[in-house]
């Protein structure tokens, strides 16, 4: 079960509303790596695990901080909407690039959440499922996880940068150093990982490694003109990755079937062996008769 206490993790008030920056937080309360994605991340990974002990505690005390962490940044958004949209937006059309965007301030959060906070990211997308990781597997979780908590602190560092406030700022460091502990802790909980021998390997899932293609598992294709890829620390030394510099195209043409009639695509068998190797090849033959 969940229980709900009154207070807030941390404070979570501003010196002053600001509608403009209001929107702005929407993106670590609803974006692909704000606060909600964390939370239903962790939740579903500590449902999902199979073992029961230190790695689901973890997990679990983690998701259970972040559903605070929502809670706080919902209602800095509703203090910073004090007053919006009258007072905000006449102070905002001062500048004519902002008013062109009504003061930059989300209208819906006035006419939907009646001044308040909405699951949704910056520009107003709504928040999606599909933006949390939860396979079931814990080394490819937590490096998920890590990466997660680092672009979650690079998006709460600049928006630290976008205000004056005091009160916002005083949030926004204290959600700077839960972001760190938590990057701390998932790489952490990798190495402990191996250590306890439920991975021995940086590569995750740890299996069919005699399956996979042998001659393709290590290796680097030069596809771009940046020239520099070579020169890395990754192809250098005994665990070096060879860097392919002219790979050459394994497969033959990526040429579709024949459509279903019923479903309308242009096709012409005519072109459509015209265009295909096997075409070109009888088209050069043609002309050499």
């Amino acid at each position: 079960m969940f229980r709900h206490t009154k207070l807030l993790q941390f404070e979570a008030k501003p010196e002053k509303p600001d509608a403009v920056y209001a929107r702005k937080l929407q993106e670590l309360i609803g974006g692909a790596y704000g606060e909600m994605t964390v939370t239903m991340q962790y939740l579903f990974q500590g449902w999902n695990c199979r073992m029961e002990g230190k790695y689901k505690d973890l997990i679990m005390d983690t998701a259970t901080e972040e559903i605070g962490h929502v809670e706080m940044l919902a209602t800095m958004v509703a203090r910073l909407l004090e007053g919006a949209p009258a007072t905000a937006t006449a102070e905002a059309v001062k500048d004519p690039v902002m008013a062109a965007v009504l003061g930059g301030m989300d209208p819906q959060q006035a006419i939907v959440a009646g001044g308040g906070a909405m699951p949704n990211n910056a520009q107003g997308v709504p928040w999606m499922g599909s933006y949390i990781v939860a396979s079931g597997n814990l080394l490819a979780d937590f490096r998920a996880n890590a990466a997660a908590e680092a672009q979650g602190r690079l998006q709460t560092a600049r928006l630290y940068n976008m205000t004056d406030d005091p009160g916002v700022k005083e949030m926004l460091k204290f959600n700077l150093a839960r972001d760190t502990v938590h990057q701390k802790q998932w790489l952490a909980a990798i190495a402990e990982l191996e250590a306890d021998g439920l991975e021995d390997t940086p590569i995750a899932p740890n299996t069919l490694f005699d399956e996979e293609d042998q001659t393709h598992n290590n290796t680097i294709w030069h596809l771009s003109d940046g020239p520099d890829g070579a020169s890395g620390g990754w192809s250098k030394g005994e665990q070096a990755i060879e860097y392919l510099m002219e790979p050459k195209p394994l497969g033959g043409p990526g040429t579709a079937p024949k459509p279903d009639p019923a479903l309308y695509g242009t096709y012409s068998a005519a072109k459509d062996a015209a265009g295909t190797v096997k075409g070109k090849a009888k088209e050069a033959k043609n002309k050499l008769k």
